[in-house]
């Protein structure tokens, strides 16, 4: 699991920005979100025909992401940077996903759109109220590393 200190401050936000790849173009976008905690993924809404879709669905395992506190105050910075599989969600998940996502957007209800999952698979989280520079690494296979 992630330490509580990444967890906090991703629900403390709500936009991601994602960059993705075929290997031979790459794009980026943002994104509203919501976690799920217990499954370490990101809910996202977005349509087939988008740049980003198009090439997530020639590589979906080289999808990058980040999520960034916006201030000028250096000892306030905080940003998690991450790596995750996207996955188109299938009938069976779209219903609990999509109740999670409406709960935190209700207005998405009115935007059309696919569900996807981002499963985060690395993450650098820094936290500069920590010390300066502080960061904190997380991989699935083994957990927090520093």
């Amino acid at each position: 699991m992630f330490p509580d200190k990444i967890v906090d401050f991703i629900k403390e936000h709500h936009v991601l920005t994602l960059a993705v790849s075929d290997g031979s173009d790459i794009w980026c976008s943002h994104a509203f979100y919501t976690f799920v905690e217990d499954e370490l993924l990101f809910v996202i809404t977005s349509d087939d025909k988008t740049r980003h879709i198009s090439l997530i669905n020639k590589n979906p395992g080289l999808v990058a992401g980040a999520i960034c506190l916006e201030t000028e105050t250096i000892g306030l910075i905080r940003g998690l940077q991450f790596k995750a599989v996207a996955d188109k969600c299938d009938n069976s998940l779209t219903n609990r996903y999509r109740l999670k996502y409406l709960k935190r957007f209700p207005y998405a209800v009115l935007k059309g759109g696919e569900l996807w999952t981002l499963r985060i698979t690395e993450a650098k989280f820094t936290d500069n109220r920590l010390g300066f520079g502080k960061k904190l690494l997380w991989n699935e296979i083994d957990g927090v590393v520093k």
